[in-house]
């Protein structure tokens, strides 16, 4: 068990407390989280804010364990595994529950989530065939504005939200297109592949 792979089980955890604290029914059992009031308008749940800032975290895992495997050659197959199944806990959860919670629209986690189940089956295909499948430019900046709107509807859009700009609602949206334009080009690219046979 590498520092690659302890950081990637440490995402996993960070994964299932955030999921803990957005569905966990507080008040039912008695305790009452504070609430904050900003601008008298913006009604802030603190454990939304506790949510945003484990993703961030989490988030920092995630570029952490790839760099450190790469720099110091710990890349393994296993490791492999278990980022890919972390960071789809991690991200396609969270997406789901803010969606169920009305805060963003269905059609961002339905693209993103079916995006991802296509990609990640060209890569399995061609892992099959022993290529590697290297992520590309378009899935990058894809990812870097849905961790972003991830954490800024969490955090109700603050400070955008003051001056009604709704920038979290608009990286989500970015995030959903590139979902389709990337996986558009991973099909492209990689459609020798799946059709060899």
């Amino acid at each position: 068990m590498n520092l690659p792979n302890k950081l990637t089980i440490l995402r996993i955890i960070l994964s299932i407390v955030i999921i803990f604290l957005l569905l966990f029914p507080f008040q039912t059992v008695g305790i009452n989280l504070p609430t904050l009031y900003i601008n008298e308008s913006i009604v802030v749940d603190v454990k939304n804010i506790i949510a945003g800032l484990l993703f961030i975290i989490a988030s920092v895992t995630d570029f952490l364990d790839g760099y450190i495997a790469r720099k110091y050659n710990l890349v393994t197959d296993f490791g492999k595994l278990l980022d890919a199944i972390a960071d789809k806990v991690l991200v396609n959860s969270v997406l789901i529950i803010i969606c169920a919670q009305g805060r963003i629209h269905p059609i961002i986690p339905v693209v993103v989530i079916v995006r991802d189940s296509i990609v990640n089956s060209i890569k399995m295909i061609a892992a099959s065939k022993g290529k590697v499948v290297a992520a590309i430019k378009s899935g990058k900046v894809k990812t870097a504005c849905l961790m972003v709107g991830i954490v800024m509807t969490l955090f109700y859009n603050i400070p955008f939200e003051l001056i009604n700009i709704r920038v979290s609602d608009f990286l989500l949206f970015v995030a959903a297109a590139l979902s389709i334009i990337s996986g558009i080009q991973y099909y492209s690219l990689n459609k020798h592949l799946l059709l060899e046979d």
